[in-house]
């Protein structure tokens, strides 16, 4: 049983995140993500200076949030993130999320699979460039290469 101080300040977290969201403007998204996870919490920033209103959604649970929206195994990522009707799945650059928007194609998302170094939210230093996928049931379209 959790306690009733926790779960008030649980309860006050999740409605704080969604006012923050709806009050910063922008394109609203929603990011799932597992409870004390940085680099989740750090794509959530790269995405506000952005111009995307994030709400931030722990869970335990995100395999079954990745199969809901239909996520390949082999495209999964750290998080999932979910703007209109397309699921940006990991630590997909901004280029390629902004593309996607504009253009509107007829697919379920797109993915950055595992956590790549020096990808937005991540430490390190980008080696070579990122191959964005697009999310789909083959899972092996490349979307764009940044």
């Amino acid at each position: 049983m959790i306690p009733r101080r926790l779960m008030l300040a649980m309860t006050f977290a999740a409605v704080a995140t969604r006012v923050s969201a709806q009050s910063e403007g922008g394109i609203p998204a929603k990011l799932y993500k597992t409870p004390d996870c940085g680099c989740c919490d750090g794509y959530a920033r790269y995405l506000r200076r952005n111009g995307f209103a994030v709400e931030s959604v722990a869970s335990h649970d995100l395999p079954l949030i990745k199969k809901q929206y239909r996520v390949p195994e082999k495209l999964e990522g750290c998080h999932t993130t979910v703007v209109g009707e397309y699921v940006i799945e990991g630590h997909v650059p901004i280029e390629p999320v902004k593309k996607l928007l504009a253009e509107r194609p007829s697919i379920r998302g797109i993915s950055l699979p595992g956590m790549p170094e020096g990808s937005p939210g991540m430490t390190g230093r980008k080696t070579e460039p990122f191959v964005i996928y697009v999310i789909d049931d083959s899972g092996n379209e490349v979307y764009a290469r940044v």
